[in-house]
C-alpha cells in the first residue's frame, strides 16, 4: 500500500462571514492549500469536501465552480463533527489505494447562533426537556459531573481548560478569538450547563480548510522538504450499548480509534509530542486525555493541574486554542486540527511552536455518530 503525504494544507481565518456563500470560503481554503503545495487544479485528480449543514447542496461541485471545474470526481460527505476528518480519511483512502497520485480533502461551514443537539424533527412526544436535553451543553455537562462523580474532577480542573486553552489562542492569528481569561473570570462566567460556564464552551463560527494529499512517488517528485506523512488514519462508531438512548458514552468511539491509529501508526501515546483533540466543551478535554492514553483513567485532573497539556509541558494539547477559542465550523474542524500538526511538524508555527515534534495526533468526534482520529509524522 502506498504512502500517503500532505504536500499542502492551510485554513482561513475562523470567524463570522455573512457576505460570503459556503462554496466561497471553501474555494479559497482550497487555493490557499494549492499555492501551500505549489500546484493548480490542473494538477488535481479527486475532491472531497465535507459540510454537514448543507450535506444535499453539492458543495463540492460548488467550490469547483469558484476555482476550476476540470472535470474530476467530486465526493461529499456528511459526518457530524467528524465531517472534514472523513473526507480527510476518504483522500486518504484513495492515495493509499493507488486511485488516484494527488487529492484535495476540503471541510467548510457556516454556523449559525445557539445550541447544538437539541431535539429537532421527533415525531410524537419530544424527550427534550423530559428525560434531560439532548443539547450538546446539557450532555457533556453530563459527561463532566459524571467524571466528578467517579474520580473527584472538580470544577477549577475543568475551568483550567478553558485558562490553558485561551492562552494558547493569543498566539494564533486563525484562531476566532485571541485573548486571555484568567480562572476567576472563566468560573465566575455565565453558567452554560454546570461544570461548562460560557467560557467553556466551543464558538460557532464560519470556517473552511483544505489539505493536498500526495501519493509517495509523487511526493519525492515535487519534493520532500515539507511533506508530513499521514502515518495513521481511523474512524469508529460507537457500539451499541445499554445506556445509549439515556446518556451517550463519549469513551468508546474515541478509545476505539485511538487504539486503531496507534496500532496503525506502530506508537503508542507516550511518542506524541503534541495532540488537537475535539474540546467542544472543557469538560471533553480532560475527559478525552484519558480517552487517547494521555493519562490514566481518574488522571486527567491531575494532569492539567501539572501543566504538562500546555505550551512547553511533556504532551501540549490544543495550541492552536482549540475549539474554544479557535472556533468550531463542524465540516472544517477535522481538517483545521489536522492543519495545526502539520504546521508544528513543519516547524511553521512561530511563537506557539512545539519544539523538536515529531509525531501529532488530531482528534475529532460527532457524538453518538462518529470519531477519527488522525497521527502525523515528521517526513523529514
Amino acid at each position: 500500500m502506498n504512502e500517503v503525504y500532505v504536500l499542502g494544507i492551510d485554513m482561513i481565518k475562523f470567524g463570522r462571514y455573512p457576505d460570503k456563500t459556503v462554496p466561497q470560503l471553501g474555494a479559497e481554503a482550497v487555493l490557499l492549500a494549492l499555492d501551500d503545495a505549489g500546484l493548480t487544479m490542473r494538477d488535481i485528480e479527486s475532491l472531497y469536501c465535507g459540510n454537514a449543514y448543507q450535506a444535499n447542496a453539492m458543495v463540492g461541485q460548488r467550490i469547483l465552480q469558484e476555482i476550476g471545474q476540470t472535470g474530476i470526481p467530486v465526493i461529499n460527505v456528511s459526518n457530524a463533527c467528524a465531517t472534514g476528518a472523513t473526507a480527510f480519511r476518504e483522500a486518504w483512502m484513495a492515495v493509499k489505494a493507488g486511485a488516484c497520485d494527488i487529492v484535495v480533502a476540503v471541510g467548510v461551514e457556516q454556523m449559525g447562533k445557539g445550541l447544538l443537539g437539541s431535539a429537532g424533527g421527533e415525531r410524537g412526544i419530544s424527550k427534550e426537556g423530559l428525560l434531560g436535553s439532548g443539547s450538546m451543553p446539557a450532555t457533556f455537562a453530563a459527561i463532566g459531573l459524571e467524571h466528578t462523580r467517579s474520580h473527584g474532577t472538580t470544577f477549577e480542573q475543568f475551568a483550567k481548560v478553558a485558562v490553558k486553552n485561551h492562552k494558547h489562542s493569543t498566539m494564533n492569528p486563525k484562531a476566532m478569538y485571541q485573548k486571555e481569561t484568567p480562572l476567576e473570570e472563566v468560573m465566575n462566567a455565565e453558567m452554560i450547563a454546570y461544570p461548562n460556564t460560557k467560557m467553556m464552551c466551543s464558538v460557532n463560527v464560519d470556517g473552511a480548510a483544505a489539505a493536498v494529499l500526495v501519493s509517495e512517488k509523487k511526493a519525492k517528485e515535487l519534493g520532500m522538504k515539507r511533506v508530513v506523512r499521514i502515518a495513521a488514519s481511523a474512524l469508529a462508531t460507537d457500539p451499541y450499548q445499554l445506556r445509549n438512548p439515556t446518556l451517550p458514552d463519549i469513551n468508546s468511539c474515541t478509545r476505539i480509534a485511538a487504539k486503531k491509529a496507534y496500532g496503525m501508526a506502530g506508537i503508542t501515546a507516550g511518542d506524541l509530542d503534541l495532540v488537537e483533540l475535539h474540546d467542544c466543551f472543557a469538560t471533553a478535554e480532560l475527559v478525552h486525555y484519558e480517552n487517547l492514553g494521555l493519562c490514566k483513567d481518574g488522571d486527567a485532573g491531575r494532569l492539567i493541574d501539572s501543566g504538562e497539556t500546555a505550551l512547553g509541558g511533556r504532551i501540549p494539547v490544543n495550541v492552536s486554542g482549540g475549539l474554544l477559542s479557535k472556533g468550531h465550523p463542524i465540516g472544517a474542524t477535522g481538517i483545521a486540527n489536522i492543519y495545526e500538526i502539520c504546521t508544528h511538524l513543519r516547524d511553521e508555527a512561530g511563537e506557539r511552536q512545539v519544539k523538536n515534534a515529531r509525531y501529532g495526533l488530531a482528534h475529532v468526534i460527532g457524538l453518538g455518530t462518529c470519531c477519527g482520529v488522525h497521527i502525523l509524522e515528521r517526513a523529514n
